[in-house]
């Protein structure tokens, strides 16, 4: 698959030729039992993980690159039994260079595949070094005016961190899980999550939590007021097919 300009005003002039598709991994809601979102994550034709598939993008296919997974993400999203659930992309902040502009194809794929905007969730990782703060910020704000959600995936692990948050204020925050590992049995970690949780309170941002893979983790989040979860205890990644069925009974109790 060949990924030329699309529009990028010449600064993504080299061609990429990557052939990828995705997997969905669904974020659920345990108070409601159902699917929240499904988060798209990239993956070469033949099942290669996200690693086998970035290690091919340069500076110079960025743009094509970043682009071009948000057409395959709404496309293949629109073909699937979605049920209403939200769709959650990752973008590359460092590959756009003028929002309004860069939004253009993927304004344009919602329209041709009738997905609806304000299902869709935009996700900058905290891990992502963004050199230019107010870039980013003017991105999220011509997002959140064009209707869709935004995000700032991998909370806690980053470069940033609270700075981050002080700067500019997403939809949605999503809990690294290193912030969320073991947290049923260390307190440290149960008391940085509290204090997170009650800023999200303040500013009026939903928490996810990402990583979870015990149902101690996932009850003492519930316990804390974490209702939207991410991890293998609910559902792997699927390869292009959306989980409808995650495993919720563990939390009956």
């Amino acid at each position: 698959m060949a990924f030329g300009d699309g529009g990028c005003g010449g600064q993504c002039a080299d061609r990429l030729d990557l052939d990828f598709t995705m997997a969905f991994q669904p974020i659920v809601d345990v108070a409601n039992r159902a699917v929240w979102a499904h988060e798209a994550l990239v993956r070469g034709a033949q099942g290669q993980g996200a690693g086998w598939v970035l290690g091919q993008v340069t500076d110079a296919t960025r743009y094509a690159f970043d682009q071009s997974c948000r057409i395959k993400a709404i496309e293949l999203a629109s073909s699937l039994p979605m049920n209403g659930a939200r769709l959650s992309i990752n973008f590359l902040p460092n590959a756009v260079y003028k929002a309004e502009a860069c939004i253009r194809a993927t304004l344009a794929a919602a329209q041709r595949t009738g997905f609806p905007t304000d299902r869709i969730i935009f996700e900058v990782t905290e891990n992502e070094r963004v050199v230019d703060h107010d870039h980013l910020k003017s991105i999220f704000n011509e997002y959140k005016r064009q209707g869709f959600l935004t995000a700032i995936d991998d909370f806690g692990s980053g470069y940033s961190g609270l700075n981050l948050l002080a700067e500019f204020q997403p939809d949605i925050i999503k809990l690294d899980m290193e912030l969320t590992r073991n947290i049923d049995t260390e307190r440290a970690r149960r008391s940085i999550v509290k204090a997170i949780l009650s800023v999200c309170e303040d500013l009026a941002i939903t928490p996810v939590a990402e990583g979870i893979e015990t149902a101690d983790e996932a009850k003492t989040l519930r316990d804390l007021g974490v209702t939207l979860m991410q991890g293998y205890l609910f559902a792997k990644p699927a390869f292009e097919a959306v989980v409808t069925d995650p495993k919720l009974e563990i939390l009956t109790a």
